[in-house]
């Protein structure tokens, strides 16, 4: 007699293998699945409808404040004009929905990418190509209400350059920025936040390294009520490297967040994770998520994260959580670290028996800490107006350590 089976249970099995998640069928016909635990993991689609409405329990939206993000859970267009864009050189026809290179290195792990990959029907295609003089600068400036961009950033194979993203004004706005690095192709991505104190920022970018390819990619977060920016980088083709690195400064009520994810797919691949963050006042909340995953075909792979927090006053609070996957046992390295504290009292002493007041020991203390990322931009313009900006945050915050 043949085997029957319930319509539930075709539904659990279809669930199953459709999915990378684990699903524990007992308890799906029970009505609840195993939670997904990994990034690997994580289900990926172009249609909101297939993640539903997050409720802040889910593994990817647990640290964010669900509460000050409701306007991009939903899925009307926004308003027209929320975002201005002036891009300054480089930009290339846009892409519709389907058009190469869309959607070669993007594919939405959460509900609000997978929004704004349906309301831009169209997204401004960036391209590298050559070695130009300097770099491309993207402006996005808000003036208020629901926004929704894609950005495609192509470097073409062997060019040199870097794309400078800056965000200013106020706005509730979903961004996706899918980076493309062509074989040979080196590229430098730097997404500098520098919203108004109520603007709300969900990022995801996503990016694939070719053959002997390169990519920088930094995160500077300083203004914004809500900034999550989450860079995933895939290491495609073999002797690719990703340098991933990130600082923020967060104030009284901000919540900066950052999930990061390296995937390190093809042989001989390499990865550098750093990010830093200090926090001062009541409330400031950063999260650092870092996932690595090294695969089944990655042998040779070397990869290394950390993240490093610094609180400065009584308050604030620092997540801090590093992940790591190995499928593979030869590989030349892999490894994570974090630490959160508060100021290194034998630092503050040093200081002090040479005569440093005790505001400006912190001063030097903080700018020491942040300015070795900042300092790996290397655009020494740039470099200055960020150091200039941690000194303004420094004069206007608390100066008393936890």
């Amino acid at each position: 007699m043949a085997a029957t089976t319930t319509a539930s249970e075709q539904a659990v099995s279809a669930r199953t293998e459709d999915s990378h998640a684990h699903i524990d069928p007992a308890a799906a016909l029970r009505g609840y699945a195993t939670p997904v635990q990994t990034r690997s993991e994580r289900p990926r689609s172009y249609d909101p409808a297939d993640f539903g409405t997050p409720t802040g329990r889910e593994v990817n939206w647990k640290h964010t404040p669900m509460n000050r993000i409701g306007a991009l859970l939903q899925t009307s267009a926004g308003d027209p004009g929320a975002i201005t864009v002036r891009i300054g050189a480089g930009e290339s026809a846009p892409l519709a929905v389907g058009q190469a290179p869309r959607g070669t290195a993007f594919e939405p792990e959460d509900v609000t990418a997978a929004i704004a990959w349906t309301v831009a029907s169209h997204a401004r295609h960036i391209v590298v190509d050559g070695e130009p003089d300097a770099p491309i600068l993207v402006e996005l400036e808000g003036s208020g209400g629901v926004a929704h961009e894609h950005l495609v950033i192509e470097a073409r194979p062997n060019a040199h350059g870097t794309v400078l993203l800056r965000h200013t004004g106020t706005a509730t706005f979903a961004e996706n920025v899918e980076i493309i690095v062509r074989d040979g192709a080196h590229l430098d991505v730097v997404s500098i936040q520098e919203w108004d104190d109520d603007a709300v920022h969900l990022a995801t970018h996503q990016a694939t390294v070719g053959r002997d390819g390169a990519l920088r990619h930094f995160v500077v977060s300083f203004g914004g009520g809500v900034v999550r920016v989450n860079p995933s980088v895939r290491l495609a083709g073999a002797g690719s490297h990703a340098s991933v690195y990130g600082i923020g400064f967060c104030d009284a009520g901000q919540h900066l967040e950052n999930q990061v994810y390296v995937f390190h797919e093809g042989p001989d691949t390499s990865a550098d994770v750093l990010y830093k963050s200090a926090l001062q006042g009541a409330s400031a909340h950063t999260v650092w998520i870092g996932d690595v995953l090294i695969g089944a075909k990655a042998t040779g792979t070397d990869s290394y994260e950390a993240n490093r927090n610094l609180v400065l006053t009584e308050g604030a609070r620092a997540d801090s959580i590093p992940n790591l996957e190995i499928e593979i046992g030869d590989i030349r390295g892999a490894g994570h670290a974090s630490a959160t504290g508060r100021f290194d009292d034998e630092q503050l002493f040093y200081l002090r028996s040479r005569g440093i007041d005790e505001a400006e020991a912190r001063r030097l203390v903080v700018l020491g800490f942040l300015s070795e990322v900042v300092q790996r931009i290397g655009i020494p313009e740039l470099e200055t107006q960020l150091i200039a900006h941690i000194e303004r945050e420094l004069a206007a915050g608390a100066q008393v350590p936890a």
